[in-house]
This record gives structure tokens, sequence and C-alpha cells, in this order.
């Protein structure tokens, strides 16, 4: 741990899981949701048409990372289709019978969303197929020479599946998706007028220049920057405050050890570990979690997509590699191309056997 610097159990810039308050700014319409331009013009034109045709709208695949508005998506996808909505998850759904019960009760063009999708039981998934492509259920009933196959018909439906994994998800099951989404991190602008709408909904007198302040640090995740204008707002709160502006944010932000770039405790020990003690690697990521105490899950989901989109990260054949901006970020002179394996490989061909994940 480099700075003596604190390691919450719960990061403030993490992705998920989704809390109470998020949902209070959650948007509930297309009109309402900022960023995803170019996926909310197809989905537009996908609804209109199935609504047009009086049919289910087909099944819908959106991937990315957490935070980024999957689950969001899905409930504005029916409230625009005009429908009911049932959610669960792939942990949730632990047996056909699992599934079996939540299908048997959608209505005609029900949405049904499934998040971690990536996370269904085999057995779970090969009874959703007959499921997504032709709306009926096999269940087998009794065991030995006795068993028989039960066919249940279901109502026309569209299945929202939702991952930060769209490598996990099974390539039979990834084809039965018509509409696959991927959710693109939010640009600072975006995340500004996402932060002003939230700091409105909340009562809070939030500065233009605060707003963006916020959003600049937030990730690129609207739900980051959902717990930090909460976070702003709780400071303002005790300091008797009836405005925000630029300064007190990045105080209060600070006081988060949130810094300019978004980074928080964890990604700077990341950068640090990568930087000092692997020497800018190649170097695995189960060698990377083990040297910070850290779940390779929490690595890779929550840390690794931010820095990689940054520009601090690069994931190579060989392992992680510390981008030259990383180096800058620590206050050190970045190596000269061609000696970092596995960054440049037009130059230098990564060294074998130094990654132990690929």
């Amino acid at each position: 741990m480099s700075g003596g610097e604190p390691v919450d159990a719960v990061r403030v810039v993490a992705g998920g899981p989704r809390q109470s308050a998020d949902r209070a700014l959650r948007p509930t319409r297309f009109d309402e949701f900022v960023g995803q331009e170019r996926n909310l013009a197809n989905l537009r034109v996908f609804i209109q048409a199935a609504s047009t045709r009086g049919e289910a709208l087909d099944h819908v695949l959106l991937h990315g990372p957490p935070g980024l508005g999957k689950t969001t998506l899905a409930h504005i996808i029916a409230e625009e289709l005009g429908t009911g909505i049932l959610a669960t998850s792939g942990t949730a759904l632990g047996r056909p019978g699992d599934l079996a019960a939540i299908l048997t009760n959608l209505d005609p063009r029900d949405v049904l969303f499934i998040d971690e999708i990536h996370r269904l039981p085999v057995t779970v998934e090969e009874t959703l197929y007959p499921a997504l492509e032709d709306f009926r259920l096999d269940i087998m009933i009794g065991r030995g020479p006795s068993a028989r196959t039960m066919r249940i018909e279901l109502p026309p439906f569209t299945v929202v599946g939702a991952t930060t994994r769209v490598g996990r998800v099974s390539n039979p099951m990834r084809e039965r998706f018509g509409i696959p989404f991927h959710v693109n991190f939010y640009r600072p602008e975006e995340l500004q007028q996402i932060v002003a709408r939230g700091a409105a909904l909340l009562g809070l007198d939030l500065a233009p220049d605060a707003a963006g302040e916020i959003a600049r640090r937030a990730r690129g995740t609207p739900r980051v920057a959902a717990r930090l204008l909460r976070r702003v707002r709780d400071f303002a709160t005790v300091r008797g405050a009836n405005a925000v502006v630029k300064g007190d944010a990045e105080s209060a932000l600070e006081q988060l050890h949130i810094d300019a770039d978004g980074l928080d405790a964890l990604d700077r020990r990341y950068l640090d570990c990568l930087v000092r003690s692997y020497e800018g690697g190649p170097v695995g990521i189960e060698s990377l979690a083990a040297a910070l105490s850290e779940e390779v899950e929490t690595l890779q989901d929550v840390v690794e997509p931010f820095l990689l989109q940054a520009g601090f990260v690069q994931r190579t054949a060989a392992g992680r590699v510390a981008a030259g901006l990383a180096w800058r970020r620590l206050g050190l002179k970045p190596p000269s191309p061609g000696t970092i394996p596995g960054l440049f490989p037009a130059d230098v061909a990564p060294e074998a056997g130094t990654a132990d994940d690929g």
C-alpha cells in the first residue's frame, strides 16, 4: 500500500451493486436518458417497429462494464413498449424450475430482465433456448424409464440480458439475441448533464462547474457520478451550505481520496504495484491480485475497465503492462519504446511464461 491511503470495504467509485438512492435518480424514458446515442436511436426504431406490428421485441443483450445503465435501459425498454417487466439474475435461477416459474407468469410481450446472464447454470441455459426461439418450455418430469417431457406454450416475450463478461456468455446463447449492444463509457459532458439532473432531483443547488468536477472524476460511469453527487451533498449538509460550488466539490472529493483523474486508493495501489513491484509488467492478473490482496474479479470488473479505457494499462497476451501514462502518473520516466515486453509487439516480442492468466 502506498502513501498510507485507506482501502474502504465498499468503494465509492465502484460500479455496483445498485442502491435504492441510485434508483431514485434513474431515468425512466428515453427522453430522460443521457448518452449512448447510437444505441438509443436503434432501440427506438426496433421498439417502434415491434409495437407497430404488435409483436414482442427481439431479445436484447446489453454488455459492458458495471454502472453504465444496462439495468436502466432494460426498464426503459419495458416502459417504452408499454409492457410489464420481471427482473432476476443468473445466480437466482439455479434450476430449470426457477426459470419455468418466471416464464409462465409473463404476459404477452412482457420483458424478462436477466442480470449477470453469463452466470446462468448450464441446465437453465439449455432450458431457456427453446423459450427464446420458439416460446415454449420442455420440462422433464420423472426419472428413468418413466420420465416424460411436458411441453408448455409461452406467450411471445422479450428477454433483456445484461452482462459485464460477454465472453463468458456461450455462443449458442449469444446467437439467440437478435439485438446485441455494447454499452460504452460516458463523456465528461454527458456525465455533467447526468449530475445536474441528479442534483435537481435531490434538491441540491449545484453550480455548473461543481457538476463538471464531479463528472470529471466519475470514471465515465453514471452510477459512480450519482454516488459522488450524494457524498458531495452529505458534506454540504454537514457544513450547512445552501449551495455547492466547484471548490466545495473538490474538497469533498479529495476527502474521499478520489483524485483529479478519478482514481481512488485501490486504483493507485494497482498502478503502484504494476510499475514499482513488477517494473511495468507484463504480469498476470492472478499475480497482481495476490500482491494486492484483492479478488481477481474485483480487479477485472471494477478496477481495470477504467484504467484500460483511460490509457493507464494495456492488456496483452503476455499479461498486464503499464503504459507510459501510468509511469508519468507516478512521477517516473517511462521506459524507452521497445523495452517493455508486450506493450510494443512490433519492436519486442512478449516474453514467454510471464503471465499466469494469459
